[in-house]
C-alpha cells in the first residue's frame, strides 16, 4: 500500500495540468497576436450571464482515462486473491478509467462570462471569455481583435 500512494499522487498531479485555459481570458494574448495590429470597437454590455467553458484536453482525454485506469487497476489488484483478484483488477481498471475521465473533464472546465454587447454601430454581438475580471450590465467596454480572436476589456 505504501508503494501505491506515490502512484496516486503522480496520477492526480498529472491530471491537474491537462488543459491550457489561460488563453481564454481578456488579459492574455496568444503569441501570434503580440506585435500585430488589432481592430478595436466600442460598446455597452446589455446582458451578462455566467457560463462554463469546457477546455479541450491537450491529450484528447487519454491522460484522465489512462491514468485513472492504471490507478484503478492498482487499487483493484490489492483486493482478494486468485480469480477474485483478477475480477477486482478488471473492475478497478474500468472504474478508474471512468473516474479519471470525469476528473479530467471537470478540471478542464472554466468559469466564463457570456456577454451580449451592443456595439456603437448598433450591432449586437455575443462574446464568451474566461471570468478573470468583473463585468456588469451597462458597462462600457472595448472589443479587441476580429473574427474568432476577440477579447473584451473595460473602457
Amino acid at each position: 500500500m505504501k508503494r501505491l500512494l506515490p502512484v496516486l499522487a503522480i496520477g492526480m498531479l498529472t491530471l491537474a495540468g491537462c488543459a491550457n485555459t489561460s488563453t481564454m481570458g481578456g488579459d492574455v494574448y496568444r503569441g501570434s497576436q503580440a506585435g500585430t495590429a488589432q481592430t478595436v470597437t466600442f460598446g455597452t454590455i446589455t446582458a451578462l450571464r455566467q457560463v462554463q467553458v469546457q477546455a479541450d484536453s491537450r491529450a484528447g482525454g487519454l491522460i484522465g482515462t489512462g491514468g485513472g485506469a492504471v490507478v484503478g487497476g492498482l487499487l483493484g489488484r490489492q483486493v482478494g486473491g486468485g480469480s477474485g483478484r483478477q475480477l477486482a483488477t478488471a473492475a478497478g481498471v474500468i472504474g478508474g478509467a471512468v473516474a479519471g475521465s470525469a476528473i479530467e473533464e471537470s478540471t478542464n472546465r472554466v468559469r466564463a462570462w457570456e456577454m451580449e454587447i451592443r456595439r456603437d454601430d448598433g450591432q449586437n454581438v455575443v462574446i464568451v471569455q474566461k471570468a478573470d475580471r468583473p463585468f456588469q450590465v451597462g458597462q462600457r467596454v472595448r472589443m479587441i481583435g476580429s473574427g474568432a480572436n476577440v477579447t473584451v476589456a473595460p473602457y
